[in-house]
């Protein structure tokens, strides 16, 4: 019992250690649009997924962190035509081999609407299968949308060894 207890203690304290914030209002939204300047500028090609995409899910930092047992929490905002319609938020749960922690960023592209209807009435998860690209220069002329959607990630901060399954969880609220 007392190591379930120093675990979830541990992941309790992840966003702390790793600096990953939770920003609420309009802080969020500077920090959605600057997230997606630092993909555009990383790799420009992603520009086509922001122009074909019925609309992306943007998580400006996400926090991460496993002592045998992880978990991941991100706060971020839905985008449709441009225009933030509401805030979403995922969280992730692993087992496995895992020691570390670390932050990213996360865009979910959703290629069609009724893939996107299916991410606000929260009835979107990923597998542990799921797959995200790495942004860097060039990574998405190879990519391209599975199961309706596209993910790409880019790296913040911390170092993370991993080899578990686990899956994505996310929620939407609109806002008003």
């Amino acid at each position: 019992m007392t190591t379930t207890r120093s675990l979830l203690l541990a992941l309790a304290a992840l966003p702390l250690l790793l600096g990953a914030d939770r920003p609420a209002g309009d802080d969020l939204h500077t920090k959605v649009m600057k997230t997606i300047e630092a993909f555009k500028k990383a790799d420009p090609g992603i520009q086509k997924f922001f122009n074909s995409s019925a609309g992306y899910a943007v998580f400006p930092s996400i926090g991460k962190g496993a002592i045998g047992v992880g978990g991941a929490h991100g706060n971020g905002e839905l985008i449709v035509g441009g225009k933030a319609i509401g805030k979403c938020s995922m969280t992730q749960v692993t087992v496995g081999f895992q020691l570390g922690g670390q932050s990213y960023s996360e865009v979910i592209f959703f290629e069609q609407a009724n893939t996107l209807d299916g991410f606000k009435k929260g009835d979107f998860a990923f597998a542990a299968q799921a797959s995200a690209v790495a942004v860097t220069a060039g990574a998405s002329a190879d990519a391209a949308y599975r199961n309706g959607v596209a993910v790409f990630t880019q790296a913040k901060g911390g170092l993370m060894y991993e080899a578990s399954i686990g899956g994505q969880k996310f929620s939407f609220e609109a806002y008003k």
